[in-house]
């Protein structure tokens, strides 16, 4: 008979006493409750080495979900926490305000070569060769607030405004959020009782304009507040700004829908462009993809530089005439409207190919995707990801198809949050 653990009597709301170990994906770190070989807990609000007081918010068979109530060894990493929201219970939408600027930087850091080891295999010797940081887009404590330009703040029972707390639908009304956009900050959403809302959701542009959405009671669609994530859906309805907002990179400008995708970061978008550049180093005559392409931000930096054949894939009809109607000056680009895997099944897309750029959602292409675009032979695969695992799981797939890892640069696309940004360099061996 295996003997009880000691963790096996605990019931959500118990509290333990924990040493904290390494950073995970997720916005936590693990530690194990009951010695080096006891359960599993996943602690938020802690960070690694520091000596808490954990009380359990959910359990599981094989490990536990914990929030550190009370600090009693701290890490010098450790700072106060900006926001009054951001605490055990409190607002989900951050998970690292507790954790200094390059504490946070780490973190990620971290966490990026964690997944890179478990899922895609590759070595410490790989990921040295790689020299695998997460960089800052605006360096320093300055940068972590004040970046988020598209915020959905859900409405609670009471017509009050909010955001959610962690894994729950329980919505914490709040007077301001710091990690909004100045702009935003600056409209009076928060002050007002929505009682015939589900949500409301306010962007602003990096060309200046600022819109708001009404998500109407009844309306489908999720409160999630999910940076990474599309804001449309059925039922929005405009409340105030223009019908399309500018989003400018460089020197091209896009007139997109207010809910179209679009990177929440205003550095991002031209970051992530310059980096999916220099890895590709398209040329002159070269053929390229753009797959889960949006509004064409990538195709369009490409198709500019090689002058060829440049077919973007796209699902979402916003973003699919968006992309129409911003690169109609390009005719070498084509936009197909289909889901990327169909695309390929079908020969909606078809070789050859030169220069492949992937921008799948969070759960990354999949192995039937990256099998598609292998067997189209480019020369090069520029990889963007919103989440490490999911990349990791797809280089795995490359990597057991003859290909290689040849360059990763991270990103902090999403201060303050768990989420980072990464662009994968992928090559034939």
């Amino acid at each position: 008979m295996v003997p009880a653990s000691p963790a096996d009597d605990l019931v959500e709301g118990d509290r333990i006493e924990l040493t904290v170990g390494a950073p995970a994906h997720g916005g936590h770190c693990v530690a194990r409750f009951g010695g080096p070989h006891g359960r599993v807990v996943f602690v938020r609000h802690a960070l690694p080495g520091e000596r808490v007081t954990a009380e359990i918010t959910e359990r599981h068979r094989g490990y536990l979900r914990a929030d550190a109530v009370e600090i009693h060894e701290p890490s010098p990493d450790r700072v106060q926490a900006p926001c009054r929201f951001a605490h055990p219970g409190g607002c989900g939408g951050c998970d690292l305000q507790h954790v200094s600027a390059d504490a946070q930087l780490r973190w990620k850091t971290e966490v990026v070569r964690e997944q890179l080891s478990r899922l895609a295999g590759l070595t410490p010797e790989d990921q040295d060769r790689l020299s695998v940081r997460v960089q800052p887009l605006t360096p320093g404590e300055a940068g972590l607030l004040g970046w988020r330009t598209r915020v959905r703040y859900a409405i609670d029972a009471a017509g009050r405004p909010g955001l959610l707390q962690h894994r729950s639908h329980q919505v914490v009304p709040i007077d301001r959020c710091l990690i909004a956009h100045p702009a935003i900050q600056e409209l009076d959403l928060l002050r007002h009782q929505w009682p015939a809302s589900n949500a409301v959701q306010a962007v602003a542009a990096t060309g200046g304009d600022v819109a708001v959405l009404d998500r109407p009671a009844g309306t489908s669609g999720s409160a999630a507040d999910d940076p990474t994530e599309e804001m449309g859906g059925a039922g929005l309805v405009r409340l105030s700004g223009p019908e399309k907002i500018t989003e400018v990179v460089g020197e091209r400008s896009w007139a997109i829908a207010p809910e179209s995708f679009w990177q929440v970061h205003p550095a991002a978008a031209a970051t992530l462009t310059e980096a999916v550049l220099a890895m590709l180093r398209p040329a002159p005559g070269e053929i390229a993809w753009d797959l889960y392409g949006g509004a064409g931000l990538f195709a369009a930096a490409v198709a500019e530089r090689t002058g060829a054949r440049t077919t973007v894939v796209e699902s979402s009809p916003l973003g699919v005439a968006a992309a129409r109607a911003e690169l109609a000056g390009l005719p070498q680009v084509e936009v197909v409207a289909a889901r990327v895997e169909t695309a390929l099944s079908r020969r909606r897309v078809t070789g050859p190919v030169d220069l492949v750029v992937l921008d799948p959602p969070r759960s990354g292409a999949g192995a039937k995707v990256v099998r598609g675009i292998v067997a189209a032979e480019p020369r090069a695969v520029a990889y963007v990801a919103c989440d490490p695992a999911a990349l990791a799981r797809d280089v795995k797939t490359f990597r057991s198809l003859g290909w290689e890892l040849a360059e990763l640069r991270a990103f902090d696309c999403f201060p303050m949050t768990q989420h980072v940004e990464c662009v994968a360099l992928l090559l034939p061996a």
